[in-house]
């Protein structure tokens, strides 16, 4: 059995070229969530990584501000919600999918 590749926060924060207080920040906006070990330490998978990559782009390329990064992270798991129900196809996704597509146009401002 394999395991996902597993960083501390020193480590994740060096890798991602940000501060530790910074991902401690993400993490507190929910931006992240990193599991905990039995010691309380940070622990975050190459999945968080890839998620905190994002956010990185959205703040230092794209000018994102935090709000706008959370709520865009909440549109992206909508849809990636969606996806799944629209291959489906089937009768019942339809209103599943009406319900997340009012949840995504609420998040919008729509």
């Amino acid at each position: 059995m394999t395991h996902p590749d597993l960083y501390f926060i020193s480590m994740a924060a060096r890798l991602l070229d940000l501060h530790p207080q910074t991902l401690r920040k993400y993490e507190r906006l929910g931006l992240v969530r990193p599991t905990r070990t039995i010691g309380s330490m940070r622990v975050y998978t190459e999945d968080e990584l890839e998620r905190l990559r994002l956010i990185k782009y959205l703040v230092d390329e794209a000018g994102v501000n935090l709000a706008g990064v959370q709520r865009l992270l909440e549109i992206a798991e909508a849809v990636q919600r969606i996806q799944p129900l629209i291959k489906e196809g089937r009768p019942e996704s339809r209103r599943r999918i009406a319900t997340e597509i009012q949840k995504i146009a609420e998040m919008a401002g729509l």
